[in-house]
């Protein structure tokens, strides 16, 4: 087998992949298998921009991890990639030099191991949405279908689904639309055995899961009666922290309204009030699309969502924490939801006693949160709700971006669909050798008669 890395550098934590599949079908379809997923200790690279070598250090546990497992005699072969998401994307928009300087040190302690390092680079919203596109589908052989024997059969158009990814700090939508795609930037083509696609393809940069939590808590501050009190609707009763504005204030994606003391401590409440925390919510968006256009929202181009769809990461696990992922209707996760968000942080404690405290803290605004941006940004309703399957694998593959992005830059799915090899069978083996032995005994016979020929009218003219 050959094996193949991708490193995950997303905006909360980082990610290794280690992928193998057999080197003689190197051009197949779902063959691909995911040997590994290690996962790197501490934030993502980005939250590394005053201490640029503890990116790269970072990465050696996982490193070595891979190397253990990968045959020394292939660790060479082994090609390489590290793609880094919406996180560097922010870090880059504010200081590049840092950025830079992140990247830099990553790729150095990587370039210390015996692997066919190929580069870093930051993936633009449109590419990481279309890489997530081609590997639900690559996994789930939608856009090809290998019978038993090696035939290949292609697939209508109709059974390619729609992937929604929700990362920390971004969220995309990708999806074959049943119209043209009337705004260029938001079109991705691919070539894919054969056939073209052009899908529909969008993200939404500082609405992830983690900024868009941070946004929501800026919005309560700014709106709060007392500036150094915060009541959170979306925080269960009898919660409280306290947090400094130089915390709140400290990313990109969210604006102070003026030069805030940085110093100055806010004290968070929690008020536990479903319908004031979807309300609150619902103050990121802005849903109305102007004339005669069909969007998602804050006015960026969406054709009508059409057809099945993959929800992963962020969507999955948002929803999977209060187990909302087996395809229940609308009306209960709905009510599942609400019922949460009023419980009060001793009643949820009790319910989850070995959860995370922060993921817990939020687990009633991420929650909200997936379903605002599903319902109300991306217009999915009542009957297209049951098209969206929240799934986390696909054949034991973790779902997201790397795999379609490896497969790309490695060209292991064709252009062109592979020329089909068709077998003989034994009977017909033997008669094609019986006809070629022949046909050379036919062959040397007329080149003797041939040779004599002119032997003898050369003896003739002499």
């Amino acid at each position: 087998p050959q094996y193949g890395l991708v490193f995950d550098a997303g905006s909360t934590h980082t990610a290794l992949y280690i992928y193998r599949w057999p080197a003689d079908k190197e051009n197949g379809t779902g063959i691909v298998s995911q040997v590994e997923a290690c996962t790197v200790s501490g934030p993502g690279i980005s939250s590394y921009a005053g201490d640029p070598a503890g990116a790269g250090a970072s990465l050696k546990p996982c490193l070595d991890k891979a190397m253990k497992i990968i045959p020394a005699k292939q660790q060479r072969e082994t090609p390489t990639y590290l793609g880094a998401t919406a996180g560097m994307r922010l870090l880059r928009a504010q200081n590049s030099t840092k950025a830079e300087q992140v990247f830099a040190e990553v790729a150095k302690v990587i370039g210390e191991y015996p692997v066919d390092f190929r580069g870093a680079q930051i993936l633009t919203g449109n590419e990481e949405g279309s890489f997530g596109w081609v590997t639900v589908n690559y996994l789930l052989e939608t856009l090809v279908k290998v019978q038993s024997g090696g035939t290949w059969t292609h697939l209508p158009a109709e059974d390619v689904v729609g992937a929604l990814d929700l990362g920390g700090a971004s969220a995309q939508i990708t999806f074959l639309p049943g119209t043209t795609i009337d705004d260029g930037s938001t079109r991705a083509l691919f070539r894919l055995y054969g056939t073209n696609y052009s899908i529909y393809t969008h993200s939404y940069l500082c609405y992830g899961q983690m900024q868009a939590l941070k946004l929501l808590l800026a919005s309560l501050h700014q709106g709060s009666p007392s500036p150094q009190q915060i009541s959170h609707p979306c925080y269960p009763k009898g919660y409280q922290e306290n947090t400094t504005t130089a915390e709140l204030y400290d990313s990109p994606c969210v604006r102070a309204p003026s030069t805030p003391s940085p110093a100055q401590v806010l004290t968070v409440t929690g008020t536990g009030d479903p319908a004031a925390c979807s309300s609150a919510i619902q103050k990121l968006f802005n849903f109305s699309c102007g004339a005669n256009r069909t969007c998602g929202f804050n006015g960026v181009y969406q054709p009508p969502v059409r057809g099945q769809f993959f929800a992963f990461s962020g969507l999955y696990h948002s929803l999977h924490f209060l187990n909302l992922t087996g395809g229940q209707p609308l009306s209960l996760v709905n009510a599942t939801i609400r019922q949460f968000c009023n419980s009060t942080w001793k009643e949820v404690q009790e319910e989850f006693p070995i959860a995370n405290r922060t993921h817990l803290r939020d687990a009633c605004a991420a929650s909200s949160y997936a379903l605002t941006l599903l319902l109300q940004g991306y217009k999915f309703d009542n009957m297209t709700w049951l098209n969206i399957h929240f799934i986390r694998q696909v054949a034991d593959v973790d779902v997201g971006w790397t795999l379609g992005y490896m497969l790309n830059l490695t060209n292991m799915i064709p252009s062109e669909t592979p020329q089909r090899v068709v077998g003989l069978q034994r009977s017909n083996w033997v008669a094609a050798t019986v006809l070629l032995a022949v046909m050379l005994i036919l062959i040397f016979c007329l080149l003797t008669v041939m040779c004599c020929w002119k032997n003898s009218s050369g003896y003739e003219s002499l």
